[in-house]
């Protein structure tokens, strides 16, 4: 089960990626086209739909490496028992408001779906498209968050990948 997560967890980051390289590509080709004088309609939108992808899809990769932000100022001076069980609440509250921002996110692209929603520029994009990574991201996420917390709970704390970039201040 492990090597599926981290699997998936991979795969996401790996898309999240391709997002970028894909928001390169539409920054360079809005460069290019000022300067030869040639208009790419709705590339400004793409390339906020490629950044708005690529963050949504990167936040489990981050979480599962220990890089998301901790405050950890009223951590550190409990007792461990309290430490414990302060994480222990801060992983349940942090996995359900994950799970509720997945089951929203699915749901407002199902909605836009439905409503045969657009994008309001001349490219008239459906909107779902680009609402699909932020679903997508979301949920993945909410997985990483419940894996997180059921870590945490059989008493074998996620540890963060030992690198430079990981510092505790």
């Amino acid at each position: 089960m492990r090597k599926t997560l981290d699997f998936l967890y991979n795969s996401a980051a790996a898309l999240a990626a391709l997002f970028m390289i894909g928001l390169l590509a539409m920054v360079l080709l809005s460069i290019v086209g000022r300067q030869l004088h040639f208009n790419v309609p709705g590339i400004d939108a793409y390339a906020g739909y490629l950044m708005a992808g690529a963050g949504f899809l990167a936040l489990a990769h981050t979480l599962k490496r220990g890089e998301h932000i901790r405050v950890t100022l009223v951590l550190q001076n409990l007792p461990p028992a309290a430490q414990r069980w302060l994480e222990r609440w801060a992983m349940g509250a942090g996995a359900l408001l994950a799970v509720l921002f997945a089951w929203y996110s699915a749901r407002l692209v199902f909605q836009s779906h439905d409503f045969h929603d657009i994008s309001t520029g001349n490219d008239a994009t459906p909107l779902w498209l680009p609402q699909l990574s932020m679903a997508v991201g979301a949920l993945v996420f909410a997985i990483a968050a419940f894996d997180e917390f059921v870590i945490e709970w059989r008493g074998r704390p996620a540890k963060p990948v030992e690198t430079e970039a990981l510092r505790h201040e």
